[in-house]
Formats: C-alpha cells, sequence, structure tokens
C-alpha cells in the first residue's frame, strides 16, 4: 500500500506545480479557475486509477525495475488457453506475493504444467527462471520444479546399542 501512497503523492505535486504555473502566468481568471477545477477533478481520478490497478496483474513486459531477477517461485497459476498465463509470483526482495501476466505460449504453458504436476510429485515448489526478461522468443526452459531436497543426515548414536557395558557406580556403600 506504501506504493500506491508514494505514486499518489508525486501525482498529487506533479498537479500542484502544474496548477501554481497556472496561476501564476498572466492569463485571465477563467483560465485559472479551469485550472483549480482540472486539479480538483485530476486528483481523485487519479488515485481511484491506482488503486484499481492494485487489482490487476502486471504485465511481465512492463517491470522494469527487476529485470535482473534471476528466478522467482510461482505461488500459483492459471491459464486461459489462446489468452494469457496469469501468474502468482513469490520475489526474492519482497514479502508480499505479486501478480504478473504472460502473453500466451504453448510451450511455455506445457513447461508450467509440467513443473506443477512434477512440484506436486515430489513435494517441491515450482520455479521461473528470468521472470522478466523481454524476450519472446525463449528456447531454454522457464519453468521448472525445485528439485526435491536431501533429507536431514542420520545421527550416529552415542553409544552402540548392541554393545552393553556395564557401568560400575560407586556410592559410597562397600561390601566386605
Amino acid at each position: 500500500m506504501s506504493d500506491l501512497f508514494m505514486l499518489f503523492a508525486v501525482l498529487a505535486g506533479l498537479a500542484a506545480v502544474l496548477v501554481n504555473i497556472a496561476l501564476w502566468s498572466p492569463h485571465n481568471v477563467k483560465i485559472k479557475i479551469g485550472a483549480l477545477a482540472t486539479m480538483a477533478l485530476f486528483l481523485p481520478v487519479a488515485y481511484m486509477s491506482l488503486s484499481e490497478m492494485l487489482s490487476r496483474p502486471k504485465p511481465v513486459d512492463i517491470e522494469w525495475s527487476r529485470r535482473q531477477l534471476a528466478e522467482a517461485t510461482v505461488l500459483s497459476s492459471h491459464m486461459e488457453e489462446g489468452k494469457a498465463i496469469y501468474l502468482w509470483l513469490g520475489l526474492e526482495d519482497s514479502t508480499e506475493p505479486r501478480a504478473y501476466v504472460l502473453p500466451w505460449n504453448e510451450q511455455m504453458a506445457r513447461q508450467l504444467h509440467g513443473a506443477r504436476r512434477t512440484a506436486e510429485q515430489t513435494g517441491s515448489s515450482v520455479q521461473m527462471r528470468l521472470p522478466f526478461e523481454n524476450s519472446q522468443d525463449r528456447r531454454d526452459q522457464v519453468f521448472y520444479a525445485q528439485p526435491q531436497p536431501p533429507a536431514p543426515a542420520k545421527q550416529q548414536p552415542a553409544q552402540n546399542p548392541l554393545n552393553f557395558q556395564h557401568s560400575q557406580s560407586n556410592n559410597g556403600s562397600s561390601a566386605n
């Protein structure tokens, strides 16, 4: 939610600068009142449009701030054949999951389906390589199932339970 507030604050600041320029310009009063009315309408429309965008998946093509991200965890996905691949991604630099949309690609849809099936069988998660790469022609594997983690190493017991050793306890009583 802080991103929304920051974007809105920048938009409001820019609109205030434009209105201030219009108010101090040598135009007649009608133009100045029009500039104030435009700002009064601009602010709620800008806030509503920003909040509306929060509920929609972001196209991966316009994710420019995370272009260098090597991989992401696919938390959930939904495919609409011929239309789009919708992803809910967990990113390593963010505590909140993010919704993204990929243009439909049959090869990627098959990879995602296979990776989901393998991940369900092994109890692992689905990963996505280079999620924000700006190339539509991906020939390498984009989606894959995380390898199953190895079982924890067994610990050796301190004593061998098959060898009985009689412990001599000397608790102050002696037999004569």
